[in-house]
């Protein structure tokens, strides 16, 4: 084992203060009015229903605090809570380690198979079986090298009662095709309450490749859903369609590193990049398609139109809610818990370029408020996780990264 690593600071976070510092970015205006004020990047674009975008904002009464439970990870991607207490994190260089709640950081666990680096490809996303206490299955999504270049795959193995190896380990899933680039991967993971696993996948970026999101001959840019052994089930949409892979569950997405199944309706709730502006959230439903490269918010990095700068066209679903500013999403999960119960349903949303955890409260399938939390951590902020206590743990994706447990004091 490693060493303790532990932060030396402790920050407090008294929210009904009047300014940002203390780690809450207080509403602005009067009641009601958005949380968001810069201007969009998509100057001319019209939300195409009320509160689509620039939600209100809400304010936390409470006490909070957070802790930098353990340092020196190297980008750190994925947070998975064991029975135990204890966290299993990945790193993207490859790392898969076990953290206690106390810090103190395991060496890296052997038997994972190697992953392609590069860029935004690596060691990814980490969950346990739904049936982890019988079987100790693990299941992690990365970028695997291959003949050609490289894709996203998901592998699963038995991790060891001393948590120092998985062992028995299979590829059940390989997106394709494979492609020679290092962007937009996707890939989290999530199970159902059935036992189906949903993989979120990227479209790889690059321009001749956009258009592979809207292919159904092509896992990039989909989400998908498998049997917990790789297999598929016989009531996936585009089963027995001449010409389309049967794991798709939906298409037309950007690139996807978020997904939580929200409590009690078993809905599938997705969040992905977009450019420019336009990152989306979306109730994400078999068969359907979210507009990818089609349509949608925000305008092109260096600031042209999105293709024919359509932001909706039938047949193609809008998104619950997006961001313009980006947000730049990474996790979510959705809040259950004794610790906050006014968060209760409430999705927590990890802010890469933001630097932020935001919280956003949902109504039905709409979004009528959100916070940003953690502003002065002043790090990207990964992926989130909620602990059986209630305390809300994250990530930071840097090369020091951080361990953080944000709770009420």
């Amino acid at each position: 084992m490693r060493p303790l690593v532990l932060a030396a600071s402790t920050s407090l976070l008294v929210l009904a203060a009047a300014c940002g510092a203390n780690g809450q970015t207080p509403p602005t205006g009067a009641p009601g009015e958005p949380l968001e004020t810069r201007p969009a990047n998509g100057a001319n674009q019209t939300p195409a229903f009320p509160g689509q975008t620039r939600a209100p904002a809400v304010r936390t009464e409470a006490t909070l605090s957070h802790r930098v439970v353990a340092s020196g990870l190297v980008e750190p991607w994925g947070l998975a809570l064991l029975p135990d207490g204890r966290w299993l994190v990945t790193e993207r260089p490859g790392r898969m380690r076990i953290i206690s709640a106390e810090g103190q950081v395991g060496d890296p666990i052997t038997g994972l198979p190697a992953v392609d680096p590069r860029g935004q490809g690596g060691l990814l996303d980490v969950i346990l079986s739904p049936t982890f206490a019988a079987d100790r299955m693990i299941y992690w999504s990365y970028a695997e090298p291959r003949d050609g270049g490289n894709s996203t795959a998901v592998a699963r193995g038995v991790l060891s009662a001393d948590g120092a190896s998985v062992s028995g380990v299979q590829v059940i899933f390989r997106a394709l095709p494979v492609y020679d680039g290092d962007k937009h991967f996707g890939c989290s993971l999530a199970f159902d309450a059935a036992g189906h696993l949903f993989v979120t996948l990227g479209e790889r970026s690059d321009a001749p490749m956009r258009p592979q999101a809207q292919q159904l001959d092509s896992h990039l840019g989909k989400v998908v859903r498998i049997n917990a052994d790789g297999s598929v089930p016989s009531d996936n949409p585009f089963v027995g369609q001449a010409g389309a892979l049967p794991e798709i569950w939906s298409l037309g997405h950007r690139n996807v590193q978020g997904i939580a199944i929200q409590p009690g309706t078993g809905a599938v709730w997705t969040i992905e990049h977009g450019t420019r502006g336009g990152d989306e959230l979306n109730l994400t439903e078999a068969g359907k398609n979210y507009g990818w490269p089609i349509i949608a918010y925000g305008v092109e990095y260096r600031g042209a139109a999105i293709n024919e700068g359509l932001t909706a066209r039938a047949g193609l679903e809008q998104p619950n809610y997006y961001w313009d500013p980006v947000v730049a999403p990474g996790g979510q999960a959705f809040y259950t818990g004794a610790m906050f119960p006014g968060w209760e349903g409430n999705l927590l949303i990890a802010g890469l370029g933001s630097k932020h955890l935001a919280r956003v409260v949902l109504e039905g399938d709409r979004v009528v408020g959100e916070e940003r939390l953690l502003t002065d951590l002043g790090e990207r902020i990964r992926d989130v996780a909620v602990a059986a206590d209630g305390a809300v743990w994250v990530v930071t994706d840097e090369t020091d990264g951080k361990l953080v447990r944000l709770a009420a004091e």
